[in-house]
């Protein structure tokens, strides 16, 4: 039986894949830098995480954008954090688990049974996980 070996794919299909796959990152960082920017005027959308995943695409699409996101003086200090340490401030945490606490509030008072124990059940989830993390 012959081994079957992977045929390398030619030069110009492997760049046509590269710049597929930095396309899709630097719009998935574009649009997560935009869901950051709307979290920035909505209380009950997170912010910094989604400049985190904005500032993880654009290290593989763009290194330019991603310095900018690096060095900005509010959100710079969180994506150092996390990409060093998998931190999160304590000011981070608190308006985490507010969040969750509001979103399982409203789905309890608003919901009819039994949606707002998923509700639940995904806010007490996401709050241990977060918890868990150490503090910057």
């Amino acid at each position: 039986m012959a081994s079957r070996r992977k045929c390398p794919l030619p030069a110009k299909a492997r760049r046509a894949s590269s710049d597929l796959k930095r396309t899709l990152y630097l719009a998935g960082g574009f649009a997560s830098l935009a869901l950051g920017t709307v979290g920035a005027l909505l209380p009950l959308l997170p912010t910094v995480p989604f400049v985190i995943l904005a500032a993880f695409c654009f290290a593989r699409s763009s290194p330019a954008l991603e310095r900018r996101l690096v060095e900005h003086p509010r959100f710079g200090p969180h994506i150092v954090a996390w990409r060093e340490k998998g931190a999160i401030s304590r000011k981070g945490k608190r308006a985490a688990l507010a969040a969750f606490a509001v979103s399982a509030i409203v789905a309890f008072a608003f919901a009819p049974m039994p949606a707002p124990l998923i509700t639940l059940a995904a806010a007490l989830i996401g709050g241990a996980w977060i918890w868990t993390r150490p503090e910057a």
